[in-house]
């Protein structure tokens, strides 16, 4: 099968967490993900190599991104600069973004894998 286009149902989901779900398309140089963040989760602060830009497709989350911190909700974007501590507080309805990471998120290879399904979008 080409890898060239794929539905996002037909994506193996990454567990990141317990509660974040990562459905990714790798280029050579970026990764483009689909994320499913369960509601009221707390994703612990980190950082990596990777820069990382983003939106918010559905739901809402507040952004802790360095000394910044916002609510964001559909159609907020956001932008972490390579190895910027950041973390997310869910809102009660879970949140789904957009995620695009340069370069490849090599680490998530180490995740475990689900089985294809459809996320909670489209």
């Amino acid at each position: 099968m080409s890898n060239t286009f794929r539905a996002l149902g037909e994506l193996r989901p990454y567990v990141l967490l317990d509660g974040i779900t990562a459905r990714a398309v790798n280029g050579e140089r970026m990764t483009m993900a689909v994320v499913d963040l369960d509601p009221g989760l707390v994703m612990p602060e980190h950082h990596h190599e990777n820069e990382q830009l983003g939106f918010i497709i559905t739901g809402s989350l507040t952004f802790h991104i360095g000394e910044e911190v916002r609510e964001l909700g559909p159609g907020d974007t956001y932008s972490i600069p390579s190895h910027v501590p950041h973390h997310v507080v869910v809102g009660p309805d879970g949140c789904t973004v957009l995620d695009v990471f340069a370069p490849v998120r090599a680490d998530w290879e180490s995740a475990k894998r689900l089985a294809p399904s459809p996320g909670r979008w489209p």
